[in-house]
């Protein structure tokens, strides 16, 4: 696919380009499963506290493991575990990013009751830091969680992933051995390894949440023929419309390529500073938009159509 790209892009300007990697940025919602009716507690009623520490995390290379099932917990994963607090595991992300293994740390919202949603948006990656990593702490607990390890952002084809839907379930961290929500603390020692509770007691085997991905943009940078002050091209990824903006120079013409280098649409004679075209019939996938100003100035980006 990245290929194709470049020889699209050395096509359309006869150059030799250097094409640098593309960001891409997503949105994060975190829905709540833990409900009496989904994880009935023998009480008859889940804590009357319960609720959800910060959702947070880091995006990643392969060389930064965060927390792995299987494996036992970091200081910052047992902090974050048995009392939701980050301060170890914010460091940890920071050594990370100072080795140029991580690119950025993630500080979602809590969520101050059982059931709800968490939101975190514009979560910013390069294709060089592709892994996202998450945990959250099921509070009032010994040291349980639920957490995500080295997602992959990008598909087998090396393109972006335009959403992924995850059903989360519940993890011992392995650091205390508290058997109910509200136990005293009873430190695990040796530590053991991070294992799942899904249809442990307090637990059933429903999922206790389902956290979904969504692709919100992605740029491509281009670094020796994109304009990018040019034009504002808008939404990223696509739908039914894409709107084309420019601030001073009118828009001459428009045209929408595959990643094989056939053109899908072409609009000539715009002749106006904005203007939308209809995308609806066009298959989802990857595409590069080439917008041709009145002054014959080129502006290619990367577009994806869901």
């Amino acid at each position: 696919m990245k290929k194709i790209l470049f020889l699209m892009l050395s096509f359309f300007l006869n150059i030799s380009l250097t094409v640098a990697q593309s960001t891409a940025t997503y949105s994060i919602t975190f829905d709540s499963n833990w409900t009496q009716t989904a994880h009935p507690h023998s009480s008859g009623t889940l804590p009357s506290n319960g609720h959800w520490s910060k959702l947070v995390g880091a995006t990643h290379t392969s060389e930064a493991t965060f927390l792995e099932m299987g494996q036992t917990a970091t200081t910052g994963i047992e902090n974050l575990a048995e009392q939701g607090v980050n301060t170890a595991f914010f460091s940890e992300i920071n050594t990370a990013i100072n080795l140029d293994t991580a690119n950025a740390l993630i500080n979602g919202s809590g969520l101050s009751t059982a059931e709800g949603q968490i939101l975190i948006n514009n979560i910013t990656t390069t294709e060089g830091f592709p892994l996202l990593t998450l945990a959250s702490m099921i509070a009032p607990s010994p040291d349980w969680i639920v957490a995500i390890n080295s997602i992959s952002l990008l598909n087998a084809s090396g393109d972006w992933e335009s959403e992924i839907v995850l059903d989360l379930f519940p993890y011992d961290a392995g650091t205390d051995s508290g058997s109910d929500y509200t136990s005293g603390n009873s430190n695990t020692n040796p530590k053991e390894p991070i294992s799942s509770l899904q249809g442990i007691a307090p637990f059933s085997t429903e999922k206790i949440g389902t956290l979904t991905i969504t692709l919100e943009d992605v740029v491509l940078e281009v670094s020796d023929f994109e304009n990018k002050n040019a034009f504002a091209i808008y939404p990223n990824p696509i739908t039914n419309q894409v709107t084309i903006a420019s601030p001073t120079t009118a828009i001459k013409t428009i045209e929408l390529y595959n990643v094989l280098g056939a053109k899908v649409v072409s609009v000539s004679e715009v002749n106006d500073l904005n203007t939308s075209i209809d995308v609806s019939s066009v298959s989802s996938g990857v595409y590069l938009i080439r917008v041709t100003d009145v002054f014959n100035k080129e502006t290619v980006k990367r577009l994806i159509k869901r």
